[in-house]
């Protein structure tokens, strides 16, 4: 496991430590939902109940996030609190960590920069709720999210559910195959959209058990092959959200954005927070479904790696 350097700019909480140390399984999680992706107390309940799947399928949750100026990987409970009600937050992706640190800010971190500072810290698997990818309109304005870069360079397993659906997701998967990076389907080859399990695009890698996920984790570590993976894991049919109604609702949302001149990292926020007004809360109720399901997921998929791993010659 890489060590952090001596001026304690990145900071592996003890208990993580010692469960990389000993092959114990960690699941990193990242923290802008908390900053930037759900409103005050939703965000702080949710990340608390996160954490708690995790431990309750038999991993480590290791949040990670910048607090006042130190690259955190594993927060207290305390901690988690005070990021969640913090106004003064930055969005922070891997470009932006070295400009965070310096001014000794706070920042939730984007999934680029968890996946660079979980690989770091030595974290095979990742929970998120969804990607960022390729913006619609971007072969004019070439907005294409550092998350599917980043996943061409960390070697970090990444389960979501998909790409946000506000994206455009067939560019998004033509940019992960040009990065190399493998997507698997858990349980189907439809790629799914954020709020609705099926985006309309096919996946040629499915598996059916977290032990199968494990085992292709794993391969790609004995392989020693660059970058990540990402495992698609469809958002539960309860929970999902009709994809033509969705359709209809975030080309309103874009129309919106577009209307106000919002662009940028404000973007995928301020499309986040009008579709919840637009769907009434439905979205939100969504979202917080799917992240759940991710974190159980990820957590019995690492507690396999790590025993794949053991048992490797």
């Amino acid at each position: 496991m890489p060590q952090p350097p001596a001026d304690g700019l990145f900071q592996v909480d003890p208990e993580i430590a010692a469960a990389l140390a000993t092959g114990r399984p960690v699941v990193a999680l990242e923290s802008t939902i908390i900053t930037h992706g759900m409103p005050w107390p939703e965000n702080l309940q949710t990340a608390q109940l996160v954490e708690q799947v995790v431990r309750n399928a038999g991993a480590l949750p290791a949040t990670i996030a910048v607090l006042d100026g130190v690259l955190r990987v594993g927060l207290t409970a305390a901690q988690l609190s005070d990021l969640a009600s913090r106004k003064d937050a930055a969005k922070a992706s891997r470009r932006d960590l070295a400009a965070v640190v310096a001014r000794k800010a706070t920042a939730g971190t984007t999934v680029a920069a968890t996946m660079f500072l979980a690989a770091r810290a030595g974290i095979k698997v990742f929970a998120t709720g969804g990607i960022g990818g390729v913006h619609r309109g971007a072969e004019g304005n070439f907005d294409i999210s550092a998350d599917l870069i980043e996943l061409g360079q960390s070697r970090v397993a990444v389960i979501c559910a998909g790409a946000k659906s506000i994206l455009d997701i067939p560019k998004t998967l033509e940019v992960l195959e040009t990065q190399g990076v493998a997507v698997i389907g858990y349980g189907t080859h439809a790629f799914p959209a954020f709020y609705s399990s099926d985006s309309g695009e096919t996946l040629e890698h499915r598996c059916d058990t977290p032990g199968e996920l494990a085992a292709l984790i794993a391969a790609h570590h004995r392989l020693d092959l660059p970058g990540g993976m990402l495992i698609a894991n469809p958002l539960p049919a309860a929970h999902a959200l009709p994809r033509s109604e969705m359709d209809a609702i975030i080309a309103r949302a874009v129309a919106d954005a577009a209307s106000l001149g919002i662009g940028g990292k404000a973007l995928t926020p301020y499309l986040l927070g009008r579709i919840v007004e637009l769907t009434g809360g439905r979205s939100l109720a969504a979202n917080i479904a799917l992240i759940r399901n991710n974190a159980d997921l990820a957590a019995r998929v690492a507690a396999r790696v790590a025993v794949e791993l053991a048992n490797t010659p």
